[in-house]
């Protein structure tokens, strides 16, 4: 069983019981999707914050100087289809983000959040969309997992391609 420890460092979001239903639900429907088995013995962060601090976080680490929605720390380097260990890492969520980008889609906050909860643990498990093969089996790997949660493509409605994490 996958273990999620989930800290909300500032006000605005859901109450953490809510957060943690999504994310269960979300971790759950993507280890489904990739794997089917059983899920491993592993533990992962979610990170609820917001705008100033994922900002600080993408310039530390990404020399970009500007909030983003998503952004995931693996803990150990894993190729798409490897087992993770013990520890997958963190993923860090800004709030205002996700409700401007969701605002902007049309789309809900949740199905939203759910769909950036997916994106982050996917690349902890080693995907990625830096070239453009990689980005597109990767959204469809997101449409496939949202689809068993009833979520509509994230991608078919969005105004931005940029799924900056």
């Amino acid at each position: 069983m996958i273990d999620i420890d989930i800290l909300v460092e500032t006000g605005g979001w859901p109450e953490e019981a809510i957060l943690r239903t999504l994310a269960e639900k979300a971790i759950a429907a993507a280890w489904q999707t990739l794997d089917g088995g059983e899920q491993p013995e592993s533990e992962l962060s979610l990170v609820f914050t917001g705008d100033a601090a994922i900002r600080e976080l993408n310039n530390d680490w990404r020399d970009k100087d500007k909030p983003t929605n998503v952004l995931s720390f693996p803990a150990f380097p894993v190729k798409p289809g490897q087992k993770p260990g013990p520890m997958l890492g963190d993923i860090v969520i800004a709030r205002e983000t996700v409700e401007r980008e969701a605002a902007d889609e049309q789309k809900s906050f949740d199905h939203h959040l759910t769909h950036l909860i997916v994106h982050g643990f996917l690349h902890l498990l080693g995907h990625d969309h830096i070239i453009e093969s990689e980005a597109e089996e990767m959204e469809d790997l997101e449409r496939k997992i949202l689809a068993r949660l009833a979520i509509p493509d994230p991608y078919a409605l969005s105004v931005t391609d940029d799924q900056s994490d």
